[in-house]
């Protein structure tokens, strides 16, 4: 009898070891209730490690400046008073930080400043050509014989410059050719990388970098994290061929000519406008064909049951069924109909006829399109 009392079930030992086991965290719950907070954080922390970029402090940032100071080649004398000035400029709390980091690598580095001077002053002279030309100087002759810390900070800032002015393209020159993570300001970096992304549409590349953004929220800036999930959003839904995709084209296409470009590129969105729409147009029509062929043959179903080619009186509710073969004339779309020798009051009238049932914006798509085929014509 006592041998048998003193042999417990595997079952039972298991649900005693359970039992031990959560008594005893609640037991170190209830001694110490920032167990559970702890335990949060550390989740945290795993996540801010599994991010590919961090967010330096002030004085971390200040450190890397000094090491690549040294690694340049400028004196003590040279750097202190910089990283000085720097050190109270942030503090103040009143400007940009990374305007500063900037500004005081521009004052020690003189090759830095003419590269600057040059591509803000085509900036303002619309000038894309001097901007991408200043960039493929800097990058060849200047950037690479600077360390990262530099010359990716450095980079990250004129990046940032020509998105706000609205120079995508130059931009992206800029950001392509840097590591984010290198740079002093990364989350700067990688959003206006993905804003340039985002304005040319090219949606992987933007959903690849804004993700990346977002990988570390905690060190993200506010502003930031609230666009970049807004683009997110923006983006996911966009589908290739649609027409939300084409009035997205055209938007670009008016940005470039508003910045006085009418060049190759311009001329190939303008061109890639026009295939879109066409294509978008064929497919309508061999969507309306079928459905004319369906209704045909839904028609004629209804008249085969006939005997005798006798037949009782239609009621009126009904609708006859059609004594055609099923075929359908295609439409001559190279008879443009004169569309570009339309008056002025006739074609609006068309172009509202056209696209009644699609939003407004995409009227100018369509007399584009209409446009270039009575210039092709011509």
């Amino acid at each position: 009898m006592s041998q048998r009392r003193t042999q417990a079930s595997p079952k039972s030992s298991v649900i005693a070891v359970i039992g031990s086991t959560i008594a005893l965290s609640i037991m170190l719950l209830h001694a110490n209730p920032t167990l559970a907070i702890d335990a949060n954080s550390q989740q945290k922390d795993t996540l801010k490690r599994n991010a590919t970029w961090e967010q330096l402090t002030n004085e971390e940032k200040a450190a890397l400046l000094r090491r690549s100071f040294n690694e340049a080649g400028l004196s003590k004398q040279q750097i202190d008073p910089t990283l000085a000035r720097l050190a109270k400029q942030l503090a103040d709390d009143r400007e940009d930080p990374l305007d500063l980091y900037v500004t005081g690598i521009r004052g020690l580095l003189p090759k830095i400043e003419t590269i600057a001077e040059e591509i803000l002053q085509a900036c303002q002279a619309n000038d894309p050509k001097q901007i991408q030309s200043s960039l493929e100087t800097g990058s060849d002759e200047v950037m690479k014989a600077l360390p990262n810390a530099i010359s990716d900070t450095f980079l990250t800032w004129i990046g940032r410059e020509l998105a706000r002015q609205r120079f995508y393209d130059e931009a992206l020159s800029a950001l392509d050719s840097i590591a984010p993570e290198k740079s002093i300001d990364p989350a700067t970096a990688l959003f206006f990388r993905g804003v340039c992304h985002h304005a040319l549409l090219n949606k992987e590349d933007a959903l690849g970098d804004l993700s990346r953004l977002l990988e570390n929220e905690e060190a993200c800036p506010t502003r930031y994290l609230r666009t970049a999930k807004m683009m997110v959003a923006d983006l996911q839904p966009l589908k290739e061929d649609s027409l939300d995709e084409i009035s997205r084209i055209m938007s670009d296409v008016s940005r470039r000519l508003d910045l006085g470009r009418s060049g190759t590129q311009v001329r190939d969105q303008e061109q890639k406008i026009i295939d879109k729409l066409d294509k978008l147009i064929d497919e309508l029509e061999q969507q309306q064909q079928q459905q004319q062929q369906q209704q045909q043959q839904s028609n004629s179903g209804q008249g085969g049951g006939q005997q005798g080619g006798q037949g009782s009186p239609m009621n009126d509710s009904k609708i006859a069924g059609g004594g055609g073969n099923g075929d359908v004339d295609r439409k001559n779309i190279e008879q443009r109909d004169g569309w570009g020798n339309l008056p002025p009051a006739e074609r609006q009238e068309a172009i509202q006829q056209i696209s009644r049932d699609l939003p407004t914006h995409y009227r100018e798509a369509i007399e584009a399109y209409f446009r270039k085929l009575a210039t092709d014509k011509n």
